[in-house]
C-alpha cells in the first residue's frame, strides 16, 4: 500500500494536526454504551502530543442528514475523549453540515483552515468519499494513523498470503450486501461459510422451501452460480432454528414449513460450522448466525464466537455486528483482530482499495511522491 505513516509527516512539534478518527460510537440515552472505538485511537492522538502535536479531532456520529440534531451531538464523546486523552479538541459532528458527505471543496477548506498537518485513522469511514475523507490530504501532508495503518496490514495480510486453510464466515441479513465480496474470496479462501439470514437465498437456489425466512428473490440465480462456481468451496447450513406463527421454536432441517421463519443456524450446523473454524490456519468472521439479540436465537452466534476464541490460527472479526457479537459473549480479548469497519472491510476485502488509502498515497509527503 505504501501508505504515508506518522513518521512521514514533518515535524509536527507546535504544528496544528486535525486528526480524523472514527468516534461512531453505539449511543443511549446520551450515554455512550461501548467506547472501543474511542480506545481505538489513543495510540496515534498519544503519538501526536507525546512529538508536541497540537491535536484536533474530527468525525461524524450516526445519520444526522447534513443537519444539526442534538441527538447526534459529539458531547458525549468530548466528556469521554476528555477523560482518556486530555488536551485534545473535538469538532461537532461532520454530518450536521451537508457538505460532508457531498464532499464539497468549500467544507474542506473549512476543515482544513489553520491546520497544518492531516491525520486518517477512521478506518470505518475510509470507504467513503466524503470531505473529511479524501479532501484534506490534497491540502496539507498528510498520513495514516496507528488503528488504519494496522487494519491494513491485518486485512490485506487476508488478501496477500492467508495462513491455508483460509475459513471465511459470513453472516447478517442480505445476500446482496455481500456478493461482490463473496465473488473476491471465493478465489483466495478455501470454506466460505455461510449463514445468518443471507443462507436462505442460498438454499432457495439449492431448491429448498425456506418459508417466511428472510429471502432476496431476484438474488437466487446469483446464489446459484455462485454456488456452481465454488464447487465444494460454500458450506450452508444443515439445520435452522425455525420460529411460527404461535411464537413456536423449534429446530428443522433445511427444508422450512410454511409459515416458519429461519432466525438462527440449528446445533448441527453451529457444530459443523465451529469444526471448520477451528480447523481453520486462517479464519475471517463478518456477520452474524441469527437474531443473536434475542437469546432464543443467539446459540449460532455464541457458538461461531466460542470457536474464534479457540481457534488455532489467525482470527479476524470483520468488524460490524461480529465484532458486538465477540464483545456480548466475552471474547473479543481472544481474537487475533477486531476490525473497527463493517463495511470498509468487506469493501477492502472486495476491492483491495478505498478512497481513504488511494488519497492518503497521493499526499504531497507521501512516499514516492
Amino acid at each position: 500500500m505504501r501508505l504515508p505513516q506518522l513518521e512521514d509527516l514533518p515535524d509536527p512539534k507546535d504544528k496544528r494536526v486535525l486528526l480524523r478518527a472514527d468516534f461512531n460510537v453505539p449511543l443511549k440515552d446520551a450515554h455512550i454504551e461501548d467506547d472501543m472505538r474511542i480506545r481505538a485511537a489513543l495510540p496515534t492522538i498519544r503519538w501526536l502530543q507525546e512529538h508536541g502535536a497540537r491535536v484536533t479531532a474530527c468525525s461524524h456520529l450516526g445519520r444526522p442528514k447534513g443537519k444539526a440534531d442534538p441527538k447526534y451531538s459529539m458531547d458525549p464523546v468530548r466528556e469521554r475523549l476528555a477523560e482518556l486523552a486530555p488536551g485534545i479538541e473535538l469538532m461537532e459532528n461532520l454530518r450536521f453540515d451537508a457538505g460532508e458527505e457531498a464532499n464539497d471543496p468549500a467544507f474542506v477548506d473549512r476543515l482544513v483552515e489553520g491546520q497544518d498537518l492531516y491525520v486518517d485513522d477512521a478506518f470505518g469511514a475510509a470507504h467513503r468519499a466524503h470531505a473529511s475523507i479524501v479532501g484534506p490530504p490534497g491540502r496539507l501532508p498528510s498520513a495514516a494513523g496507528r488503528l488504519l495503518a494496522k487494519e491494513v496490514e491485518v486485512l490485506g495480510g487476508l488478501l496477500d498470503k492467508p495462513r491455508k486453510p483460509f475459513v471465511t464466515v459470513l453472516g447478517g441479513a442480505k445476500v446482496s450486501d455481500k456478493l461482490g465480496v463473496i465473488d473476491s474470496l471465493l478465489k483466495r479462501v478455501d470454506r466460505l461459510v455461510i449463514g445468518g439470514g443471507m443462507c436462505f437465498t442460498f438454499l432457495a437456489a439449492k431448491g429448498n422451501s425456506v418459508g417466511d425466512s428472510l429471502l432476496e428473490p431476484d438474488r437466487i440465480d446469483d446464489c446459484r452460480r455462485l454456488l456452481e462456481e465454488s464447487g465444494d468451496k460454500i458450506v450452508l447450513p444443515s439445520d435452522i432454528v425455525a420460529m411460527g406463527s404461535a411464537d413456536e421454536v423449534r429446530t428443522v432441517g433445511t427444508l422450512i414449513p410454511d409459515g416458519w421463519k429461519g432466525l438462527d443456524i440449528g446445533p448441527g450446523s453451529a457444530a459443523e460450522f465451529s469444526d471448520e473454524v477451528t480447523a481453520a490456519g486462517t479464519v475471517l468472521w463478518n456477520g452474524p448466525m441469527g437474531m443473536f439479540e434475542d437469546d432464543r436465537f443467539a446459540a449460532g452466534t455464541r457458538a461461531l464466537a466460542h470457536a474464534m476464541a479457540d481457534a488455532r490460527g489467525f482470527t479476524v472479526i470483520g468488524g460490524g455486528d461480529s465484532a458486538a457479537a465477540v464483545s456480548k459473549f466475552g471474547v473479543a480479548d481472544e481474537i487475533d483482530w477486531v476490525s473497527t469497519g463493517g463495511g470498509a472491510s468487506l469493501e477492502f476485502l472486495e476491492h483491495g482499495d478505498l478512497p481513504g488509502l488511494e488519497a492518503l498515497r497521493k499526499a504531497s509527503n507521501a512516499p514516492g511522491n
